[in-house]
């Protein structure tokens, strides 16, 4: 029903010196005459019971969860020696040092570019695998699907299978259903706490936080954060499970636009299973299809949708059907695969009798593969390339120079040097294009010999001098003279430069 064109252009933030009495009227007019259809503006949510499925993929997800689970819990723990002054955890986000630990990649602040190319190759190889396979990463791998999988795990632990949840579901409230429920949230929440206490051990050391998080004198921001990962799994695992996929979550509204006619995707094969009915005794074979109209499919799907309606947004392409219909096709003797992993190019020539080869070379793929080795090798040049000292060089300003006693002109300089090394490193400092110059280190307000030493992994400042003798001034070009300030690595030889300016007047 067409709303009416006042009430579609009705501008709900207008001064409220405008008459919007006639909105309301009218938009209660709507409302009910929407109720008097039958209709209502927003869809009640049908609670979904997955029944439980074996077979291969039912396997293969078992299986990946148990590793991705077990990645998220063990890697906090293993350890990684940098020295007596770092974190010696291998991956680590220590906020206490600001900088960002994985093995032996180590990623300071003005280093982040490296995590923004780590995810745009994340991107593109979702969109290669999309591309390829659908939604692969939905129905596999993404922590949403991993979660809700284990709650509804769970779930099925206490209160039973899919027909025992409805059932219990469906029951008078008394003490067996009280049980199974509050045991179900209760391990809901065991889960979802223990989810968020792995968490914070990312952004500090794990075994020393766990001794604190256990006698209370782990940091207030601690706790603050496992109970916010804790109460996000919880209601995102285990209440809103299929609404975060549906409505919340933006992919499967972007993959549209990943896939095309050869990519795989999870399929009902309609040519072969319609027209649907169930078996009947003395019935002439050939009338009816291979799909017997069970309902397998459907009771197993975590989105409940029904897969022979064709390619859905729910479907997270996680083919438990597969499995659900494999079993039953076995059952009644017929060719499985009715449902299964095929392409729409397939399908369209099989509905005619013959097949197609898949395209797994093809523009599409070619793109994104390309984009990946362009990024990956942009980074892997960097990495080889990056230094493990980095110099900054600040003149001082106030005052410009300084002209001592004895006619020499003094500027001053202060030398930051990051040493990315996990080992303590003296420097020395000269310079280049600047004849006859002298350089100090500022120490108390004497001159000290010209060497800094920068620290295990940090960074050394020092205040530098830089003198010009008044006999040798009038060969400078210009009252700014430009030269290079050097530092030199005094055990390797490795120098780096910046160049500044040295100011007569």
């Amino acid at each position: 029903m067409e709303m009416p064109k006042d009430i579609r252009k009705a501008d709900p933030l207008q001064p409220s010196g405008h008459d919007l009495s006639h909105v309301g009227r009218e938009h209660a007019d709507v409302t009910a005459v929407n109720a008097s259809e039958g209709r209502s503006l927003y869809a009640d949510r049908q609670w979904v019971y997955p029944k439980l499925a074996r077979g291969y993929y039912r396997r293969l997800k078992w299986a990946l969860m148990a590793i991705t689970l077990g990645l998220y819990y063990i890697v906090p723990w293993i350890r990684w020696n940098r020295g007596p002054d770092l974190p010696s955890q291998a991956v680590i986000l220590d906020m206490q040092h600001e900088r960002f630990f994985m093995f032996g990649l180590e990623i300071w602040p003005q280093e982040f570019y490296y995590v923004t190319g780590l995810l745009i190759l994340a991107s593109l190889t979702l969109f290669l695998v999309t591309a390829l396979a659908g939604r692969v990463w939905c129905g596999y791998f993404c922590p949403q699907t991993v979660w809700t999988d284990l709650m509804v795990a769970i779930e099925r632990f206490w209160q039973g299978d899919r027909n025992a949840r409805i059932r219990l579901d469906k029951e008078p409230w008394g003490p067996v259903k009280i049980f199974k429920k509050s045991m179900t949230h209760l391990s809901w929440l065991a889960l979802a706490i223990a989810t968020g206490g792995a968490f914070v051990f990312y952004f500090a050391d794990a075994p020393t936080l766990l001794k604190q998080l256990l006698n209370g004198t782990a940091p207030a921001t601690a706790y603050m954060f496992i109970g916010i990962f804790a109460g996000t799994t919880y209601v995102l695992g285990g209440i809103a499970r299929e609404q975060v996929c549906i409505y919340m979550c933006p992919w499967p509204r972007i993959q549209g636009a990943m896939i095309d006619k050869d990519s795989f995707l999870v399929s009902y094969r309609d040519h072969r299973g319609e027209p649907r009915g169930p078996i009947r005794k003395g019935e002439a074979p050939g009338v009816k299809g291979d799909c017997i109209d069970c309902k397998a499919c459907i009771a197993v799907c975590p989105m409940g949708i029904d897969i022979r309606d064709g390619a859905q947004l729910e479907c997270i392409q996680c083919a438990l059907c597969i499995d659900a219909c494999d079993d039953i096709m076995h059952k009644v003797g017929r060719k499985d695969k009715l449902i299964g992993y095929t392409t729409l190019a397939d399908l369209e020539a099989e509905g005619t009798g013959s097949s197609a080869k898949p395209k797994l070379v093809r523009s599409r793929t070619m793109l994104y593969f390309g984009l990946i080795a362009a990024v990956g090798l942009i980074m892997l040049g960097t990495l080889s390339m990056r230094s493990v000292l980095e110099l900054n060089v600040l003149p001082e300003r106030n005052p410009f120079f300084v002209r001592l006693s004895d006619g020499s002109i003094r500027n001053t300089y202060t030398i930051k040097i990051l040493n990315k090394l996990h080992e303590p490193r003296t420097f020395a400092i000269k310079v280049r294009n600047l004849p006859n110059a002298r350089v100090a280190i500022a120490e108390g307000g004497a001159e000290a010999e010209a060497k800094i030493t920068a620290p295990t992994d940090a960074i050394g400042e020092t205040r530098v001098f830089v003198i010009v003798p008044e006999d040798k001034l009038a060969d400078l070009s210009a009252d700014a003279h430009t030269f290079d300030l050097i530092v030199m690595d005094v055990k390797s030889g490795q120098e780096s430069h910046r160049t500044t300016t040295f100011r007569r007047r």
